[in-house]
C-alpha cells in the first residue's frame, strides 16, 4: 500500500537517505519498498553507481520497514553482497521480514536495477530499542 503523508514525514528526517534521492514507494506489516533515481553523484569515478549507494537505499528500505508502525528498531548488523551493476536509471529495494522477535529482528533486503535485475542483497538484524 501507499505510504501515508504521516510516515512520509517521519522519515523525511532520514535526511542522508532522503537527501540522496531515497523515498517511500509501498509500506506494509514489516515491509517497505524504496526507490532512488540515478544520477550522477551516485557514481563512482569509473561511472558506475557507488556501493555507498545501493547500501544507504538498502538502509533506508529496512529502517522503513522495521520503525513505520513503531519507531525503536536499530541496525545491529548488516552485510551487503554486490551481484552486479546497476543498468537504467533506478534502483529499487524491496526489505522482507524474515524474523520478528521480542528483541531482534531479521531482514533481507533486495535491490534490483531499472531492468528489474538482481543487483545487491543486504541481511540486517535489527535491535528493538524501545
Amino acid at each position: 500500500m501507499k505510504p501515508t503523508e504521516e510516515t512520509v514525514k517521519l522519515f523525511e528526517k532520514d535526511r542522508f537517505a532522503t537527501c540522496n534521492g531515497a523515498v517511500i514507494d509501498e509500506v506494509d506489516d514489516h515491509y517497505a519498498k524504496c526507490s532512488l533515481r540515478i544520477e550522477d553523484n551516485h557514481r563512482n569515478a569509473m561511472g558506475a553507481v557507488m556501493g555507498g549507494v545501493y547500501f544507504t537505499l538498502a538502509d533506508f528500505a529496512f529502517a522503513v520497514a522495521a520503525n513505520w508502525q513503531q519507531i525503536g528498531t536499530v541496525s545491529l548488523n548488516s552485510d551487503i553482497a554486490y551481484l552486479g551493476s546497476a543498468r537504467g536509471d533506478r534502483l529499487t529495494a524491496e526489505a522482507f521480514c524474515m524474523k520478528n522477535g521480542r528483541t531482534t529482528s531479521y531482514y533481507r533486503i533486495e535491490v534490483k536495477d531499472a531492468e528489474d535485475r538482481l543487483v545487491v542483497v543486504v541481511n540486517t538484524t535489527g535491535y528493538k530499542t524501545a
